[in-house]
């Protein structure tokens, strides 16, 4: 079945071909459509804009779709950026500097007293007027200074206290056993594998 992943992100593509290995699938992204509008993402929640992303792209191109809505929701910052996390700044980069000097004027001392966050990942698979929408939730700490090269988005920052290490710190192996795409994925996966077999 050809499977239309909503994403130019390459790192979400390694993660879900790694989480769907062995389905029978034929993987697309949207490099491959490269002038197809984007959707308006003006839901509420994770959940509603990853339904809208799934449901733009499945009217656009016919192709079984699946659609991500994820991010970091800092409990210092009411949650912030949450939706907005892959708008909160143009790069990765830049992502990490404004959330970190955000929390600096929220609370000059948050690196000693820590900041508490989550990473959030709904998931939408459309297929006609069928639709799987799960989610997960990883829950850890703000870290002042970036660590690791692995990953993207936040996760140089994003510590993980069970294993000791930021989410740039752990493998892809180690990092789709725990994180909240993992987490998703694992509870999408057996429906994705029915819809394969009818």
């Amino acid at each position: 079945m050809r499977l239309l992943l909503a994403t130019k992100n390459k790192g979400k593509l390694i993660e879900v071909q790694d989480a769907l290995h062995g389905l029978p699938l034929t993987l697309e992204t949207l490099v491959q459509y490269p002038d197809l509008p984007n959707p308006v993402e003006d839901g509420a929640s994770f959940a509603a804009n990853a339904r809208l992303k799934s449901e733009h792209y499945l009217r656009l191109t016919g192709l079984a779709t699946l659609a991500d809505d994820s991010g970091l929701a800092v409990e210092a910052l009411d949650g912030a950026p949450g939706i907005h996390s892959a708008r909160f700044a143009p790069s990765d980069d830049a992502r990490i500097r404004k959330l970190l000097s955000t929390l600096d004027q929220v609370d000059p001392d948050w690196a000693n007293i820590g900041a508490s966050a989550r990473f959030v990942c709904a998931l939408c698979l459309s297929r006609s007027s069928e639709h799987i929408e799960v989610e997960g939730e990883v829950w850890g700490e703000i870290i002042p200074t970036p660590r690791g090269a692995n990953g993207f988005g936040y996760d140089p920052i994003f510590y993980y206290p069970p294993l000791g290490k930021t989410f740039a710190e752990l493998s892809l192996a180690q990092k789709n056993r725990i994180s909240h795409r993992a987490q998703a994925l694992d509870l999408l996966r057996s429906s994705v594998g029915a819809w394969t077999e009818s």
